[in-house]
C-alpha cells in the first residue's frame, strides 16, 4: 500500500455528505470512554460467575487470554484487512476509506483511532467468535465475558498505542521501539511490521524485516 504522504492540518474530504464525512473523525477519549466501562462491565460479569461456583482462577486466565487474542486479531485485521490488496475501483476506494487515508495522511489527529462506526460492528462479530468458541465448542460459557473483556482493552490499548506512536515522543524504553518500528512501516515498510503493540507475530508470519 503506497501512497503519496500528505503532512497537511486539513484533513481530507472522504464523503460529500456532511453527515457521512462527521463519523470519520474520531478523538481517542471518546473511545476511551465507549471501550473501558465496557470492558468493565465484561469484567464484572465474569467475577460474578465466580459465586456460580467456578473456580476464581477462570477469570485472570481468560482476561490474560483475550489480550491475547487481540494481539492476534490486531496483526489479522491490519495485515489482511486494511492492507488487502484491491482489483477493482470500488476496492480501491474501499481499501483508501479503511486504511489508505491513514497512509497517505498519517499524522492526521482525528483519524488515528477507529471511529465507533467502524469498531461498534466489529465488536459484535468478534463476541459472537468467543462465545462460538468458549461457549458452543468447548461448553465453558463463564469464560466468554472475561475473556471478551480482554480483548477489548487489548483493542483500547492498541488504539492508544496507535496515537501515540503518531503524536507523543516516546523516547526511551519498549515504547521508543514501538514508535520507531511503526513509523518505518508507514515511511519503509508500508507491507511489513504489521505490528502496533506487539511485535512477535510479524516474527511468525516473516514480516520482521531482516534489516
Amino acid at each position: 500500500m503506497a501512497h503519496n504522504i500528505n503532512h497537511s492540518d486539513e484533513p481530507i474530504r472522504l464523503f460529500k455528505s456532511n453527515f457521512l464525512e462527521f463519523f470519520t473523525h474520531i478523538s481517542p477519549v471518546v473511545v476511551v470512554l465507549i471501550w473501558l466501562p465496557v470492558s468493565g462491565y465484561f469484567l464484572t460479569r465474569g467475577i460474578q460467575s465466580i459465586q456460580d461456583g467456578h473456580a476464581w482462577w477462570f477469570v485472570p486466565v481468560a482476561f490474560l487470554l483475550g489480550l491475547f487474542l487481540w494481539t492476534f486479531t490486531e496483526y489479522t485485521m491490519h495485515r489482511f484487512v486494511f492492507h488487502f490488496k484491491p482489483r477493482t475501483k470500488w476496492q480501491e476506494r474501499l481499501a483508501f476509506l479503511f486504511h489508505g487515508v491513514h497512509h497517505h495522511q498519517p499524522q492526521m489527529k482525528t483519524r488515528l483511532v477507529m471511529p465507533p462506526v467502524v469498531s461498534i460492528p466489529l465488536a459484535l462479530i468478534v463476541y459472537t467468535i468467543i462465545w462460538l468458541i468458549f461457549d458452543v465448542l468447548f461448553g465453558l460459557s463463564w469464560w466468554v465475558a472475561p475473556a471478551f473483556s480482554g480483548l477489548l482493552l487489548g483493542y483500547l490499548l492498541y488504539d492508544l498505542t496507535h496515537y501515540a506512536t503518531h503524536h507523543f515522543p516516546m523516547r526511551s524504553g519498549y515504547l521508543k521501539f514501538l514508535k520507531r518500528y511503526h513509523m518505518q512501516h508507514h515511511y519503509k515498510t508500508p507491507d511489513q511490521r504489521y505490528g502496533v503493540t506487539v511485535v512477535w507475530w510479524d516474527r511468525v508470519f516473516n514480516t520482521y524485516p531482516a534489516d
